[in-house]
């Protein structure tokens, strides 16, 4: 797979940078798509409930994603750091004792999340109409959480060594056997338990590719299972990094965990609306993250080999390109919001409602590149709970205090809707008074 590796250390960054960002964002979008396909197919052969129940979930499923992606994130910064400094040894049992992590942590994910599933549904504030079919749909999901995480991890093996067209074929590959899956579902009178089981098998064939893959690489991604071991030592590095990575990437669903409780206060119209908007967002927002993700890896490589001023460059040229791209997606998207919202069979009420919620959200998708790339190169220094912990503040705090105040005085559904952009302003400027500190003490560069 030699020719499939991106060289982050050396020559230009613009190229490299969109070759990392781009298979990582379809990564993301595909990894979503799982759901996303979950949606549409029920919403145009099923109904409006079965709509309207896997929205409920939309926010739950993407706190573990988020999780799973930020701890592989430590996972990824160690690694390259290590192949950075050509500590190809340590760089091998880093990679052995992810794979560990990665089925732990999906097991233990898959146990708590059975026993919280019935309270989250209450929690949550789920229509009693739809409670019994959101349940069931979340506790089958959670069946291919130890699929999810082991792919999660894997990818983030292959992303530290410059790789990532190798996790996005074999997620291709996945996302055909759910789309399939889901289609033969609808057809043989499964509805939702086959939707939902479709999606949960196709998690195990992603992260199967891919470790049947990474067992024929040879030198350092060479994978040996008798080579698996506690390395505390690199799980605490893991850990240090991936953890408050997860907790940043949860706190946006966390937030929207609360969100959706008034959402479903308004009822089932803007529930459905709300849902099938929600897919556009997380077939939007995976760009912004890639280019992230990118800024986070080549820093840790250039770190790892002593280039601090390839660093800085990587940091200016990633949130350029950023920017850009993201600039880009909100242009196609507000072409295309009409054609793409009519897929889910929603009535004119539903459609203007979800109307306005793309163009209020994804419309002011530009602020977040900022604090997602200057958080990124942040993380790939080693910094990780910082940024979480003002992400914590900024979007929480935000959008809790707009929700107590002025949705309560004024309970619309567009109100709701501008606790989005406002939180995202309030994180640029608090991650942007981090770095400047950091940068002030001369932690970075």
């Amino acid at each position: 797979m030699a020719g499939s590796q991106i060289n982050m250390l050396e020559g230009s960054l613009t190229k490299p940078l969109i070759q990392f960002a781009v298979p990582v964002a379809l990564i993301g979008i595909l990894q979503q798509m799982f759901n996303t396909a979950d949606i549409m197919v029920l919403g145009r052969y099923v109904g409006t409930e079965a709509l309207a129940a896997v929205g409920n979930n939309a926010p739950v499923i993407g706190v573990m994603v988020n999780l799973f992606l930020g701890i592989s994130l430590g996972a990824n910064v160690l690694i390259a750091r290590r192949l950075g400094g050509w500590h190809l040894k340590e760089a091998s049992e880093a990679i052995h004792t992810t794979v560990l992590m990665a089925l732990v942590t999906g097991l233990f994910i898959l146990v708590v999340g059975e026993i919280l599933a019935g309270p989250l549904m209450g929690w949550m504030g789920v229509p009693d109409q739809v409670r019994a079919a959101s349940e069931f749909y979340l506790r089958v999901y959670l069946l291919g959480m130890p699929g999810m995480t082991l792919y999660d991890f894997l990818s983030a093996v292959y992303r530290s060594h410059g790789n990532v067209r190798t996790p996005l074929l074999s997620l291709i590959m996945a996302s055909i056997v759910n789309i399939v899956g889901n289609l033969l579902a609808v057809f043989l009178g499964f509805g939702l338990a086959g939707v939902v089981a479709a999606t949960a098998v196709s998690n195990y064939v992603s992260s199967g590719l891919l470790l049947r893959m990474l067992r024929y690489e040879h030198g350092v991604l060479h994978f040996y299972p008798g080579a698996i071991r506690i390395r505390p030592q690199d799980i605490r590095e893991i850990l240090r990094v991936g953890v408050p990575a997860g907790i940043q990437g949860m706190v946006f669903n966390l937030s929207n965990m609360v969100i959706q409780s008034a959402i479903n206060s308004e009822g089932a119209l803007a529930m459905a609306a709300s849902a099938a908007g929600y897919v556009l967002e997380i077939n939007s927002y995976p760009f912004i993250i890639a280019f992230g993700q990118a800024i986070t890896t080549f820093t840790s490589q250039n770190f790892g080999a002593g280039n601090l001023k390839r660093c800085r460059d990587v940091l200016r040229r990633g949130l350029q390109l950023n920017f850009l791209f993201t600039c880009v997606i909100i242009w196609l998207v507000f072409l295309l919001v009409r054609p793409f919202l009519s897929i889910f069979g929603l009535n004119e009420e539903a459609m203007e409602l979800g109307v306005m919620r793309i163009h209020i959200i994804i419309g002011f998708y530009f602020l977040s590149t900022v604090y997602e790339s200057l958080s990124a190169s942040m993380r790939g220094f080693g910094n990780s709970m910082g940024p979480a912990l003002a992400m914590l503040v900024s979007i929480v705090g935000t959008r809790l205090l707009w929700l107590a105040t002025v949705y309560k005085a004024v309970p619309t559904y567009r109100n709701i809707m501008y606790c989005y952009p406002l939180s995202w302003l309030a994180a640029d400027i608090l991650i942007g008074a981090l770095f400047w500190r950091e940068l002030r003490k001369g932690k970075m560069f």
